[in-house]
């Protein structure tokens, strides 16, 4: 395996990506991450249901996904070791439930955290209607590459965490995820063998498969959707998080919401395991 090349892999041409999002993609998106958990709530409904069918917001972040692009050999990035740092999405526009899309994703850091550990690797991805042209989304993410430290890279800047209240959580929303959860959710596009295949996952250290940092995250988006939107997609804005653990399927995740006009600050728990799994939560709704 060869080591990362800053120049290259900051400069790493990732190919765009047109998607023909159709409305079963819509729904099964939204079951991937826990919506219709009860059929007769019409709040949820309207995200699994082709009448009236609407798109959850945070289905930002699965369109025009470039896929696992650092899987290349060229890109001196081991995969096994690669997890999900922080997720972000602005809404420019309503998220459609169908059409064609086009995403393009291009690299904007690249920090060297040191021998053992770890590099950083930020992408930025803009999200457009194809006809028009028109943004719909834009996406930022961190990824974590636990086995690629050392090369020699800068060790800066790092975007700051989003600082939370030091107060008790002003509303907190429970919701517990499948034993298949992961399973499901990988259907929406990201086939990474750590959320589905044991003997990946504990080549990568971990007890088994582990759900995906973007499902944990769209969960956290549930539960502020539902506490804080009344389930109208139109109120949410934006939303960022950091992935401080990671989450088996089948766990209940807590998300615990502080409101200050309309920024929510969260952060996500497993309150079997107390973890943390999801930090430095930051979302913008409209009132």
């Amino acid at each position: 395996m060869v080591a990362i090349n800053y120049d290259k892999l900051v400069n790493w041409d990732i190919p765009e990506v047109t998607q023909h999002l159709t409305r079963r993609d819509t729904m099964l998106y939204a079951l991937g991450v826990g919506l219709g958990a009860d059929p007769c709530d019409a709040g949820q409904l309207k995200f699994v249901y082709e009448e009236g069918l609407q798109a959850l917001p945070t289905m930002a972040i699965i369109l025009g996904y470039p896929g696992p692009w650092h899987a290349h050999s060229d890109t001196g990035i081991t995969r096994s070791h690669v997890v999900h740092g922080a997720q972000g999405f602005r809404i420019a526009r309503p998220l459609p439930v169908e059409g064609d899309i086009v995403g393009k994703t291009r690299v904007t850091g690249v920090v060297d955290k040191g021998k053992d550990k770890g590099t950083l690797v930020m992408t930025e991805c803009t999200v457009r209607e194809k006809a028009s042209g028109s943004v719909l989304c834009t996406l930022e993410s961190t990824t974590f590459c636990r086995a690629d430290g050392g090369f020699g890279g800068p060790d800066g800047p790092v975007k700051a965490p989003h600082p939370l209240p030091e107060t008790p959580p002003q509303l907190v929303c429970d919701l517990p995820t499948l034993p298949q959860a992961a399973l499901v959710y990988r259907l929406s596009g990201d086939y990474n063998p750590l959320h589905a295949d044991p003997a990946y996952a504990a080549k990568a250290g971990f007890k088994m498969p582990i759900l995906h940092g973007r499902c944990t995250f769209s969960i956290a988006g549930h539960a502020i959707l539902k506490s804080l939107c009344g389930y109208d997609p139109s109120r949410f804005v934006a939303m960022e998080g950091r992935f401080s653990s990671p989450v088996y399927p089948g766990e209940t995740i807590r998300t615990e919401m502080w409101r200050e006009g309309n920024v929510v600050s969260f952060r996500s728990t497993v309150p079997a395991r107390g973890v943390t799994v999801l930090n430095n939560g930051r979302a913008e709704i409209l009132t």
